[in-house]
């Protein structure tokens, strides 16, 4: 089939609440970590970097309720990896949905095969749109609280067991996004918008949001340097400084660190 115009290849991919992808690739990466308990071997088998594979799965423990990897950093040669019981129901779920949906546009395709004249197809169950964003930080969580003001509201969202984040949004974006105390919601924060301080320094801040956790990576840069900080619960939280700041506070893996970020810097979506 793979000659004809109308060939339909499906790539079958899970979103999350933001409409964010948990792709083909990841869920192989899933597969290889279950199978060979380790991030860096799973990483060599599909021939992608080690930072590449932690990238990923960092991404879908955050963009999942439950992570679906329990993982220990140990360099490229260590470490332990395996997946949670979430894991394996979500791998499980990806392999039989992939087998239906390969059944299903093989019937498709019979018919398009038997039917050249037929009208392009526009059945839901073939195409979806799906949002992108830039945001590197995006978590899944419950709304806590809200307590509304004249204007604006401000909304607890719980992002796992010792994270709230507080965003302060318009009364009209409540209503719009129908946000009551329970529901689910997802926080975008780009990896640019923190601020980041040594967790030892005595300073008061007027920012809502002061995350603190271990620096898991530092990658430097020509001119900015990307920090990886694990904030707890298998969530990770990515902030994006200057070169010289990175120095200046002489950031290295283990330190604790304090990323501040104000409550109207935090973009809430619903599905």
């Amino acid at each position: 089939m793979a000659n004809q115009p109308h060939s339909v290849r499906p790539v079958l991919s899970f979103l999350d609440k933001a409409g964010h992808r948990a792709s083909e690739e990841r869920f192989r990466l899933l597969y290889e970590i279950g199978r060979q308990g380790s991030i860096s071997a799973a990483a060599k088998s599909l021939g992608i970097s080690y930072k590449a594979a932690w990238d990923a799965v960092n991404a879908l423990n955050n963009l999942f309720s439950t992570p679906l990897v329990n993982a220990k950093p140990g360099g490229r040669k260590g470490g332990r990896a395996v997946l949670t019981e979430e894991g394996r129901r979500a791998l499980q779920a990806h392999r039989h949905l992939t087998i239906r949906l390969n059944q299903f546009i093989a019937e498709i395709e019979q018919e398009l095969s038997g039917n050249p004249g037929a009208a392009p197809l526009s059945n839901p169950l073939l195409w979806s749109f799906a949002m992108r964003t830039s945001a590197r930080n995006v978590f899944h969580g419950i709304v806590e609280e809200i307590t509304p003001g004249a204007v604006n509201s401000e909304v607890l969202l719980r992002v796992s067991d010792r994270t709230v984040l507080t965003t302060v949004i318009t009364n009209t974006s409540i209503e719009s996004l129908e946000l009551r105390k329970g529901s689910e919601a997802f926080a975008l924060i780009k990896a640019s918008t923190p601020i980041l301080m040594a967790e030892t320094e005595a300073v008061k801040l007027s920012a809502r949001n002061q995350i603190h956790g271990n620096v898991i990576s530092v990658a430097p840069g020509a001119v900015n340097c990307e920090v990886q900080l694990d904030i707890g619960n298998s969530k990770t939280l990515t902030v994006v400084i200057t070169m010289q700041s990175a120095q200046s506070l002489e950031i290295k893996p283990g330190d604790r660190m304090c990323a501040m970020f104000k409550a109207s810097q935090i973009i809430l979506g619903v599905e």
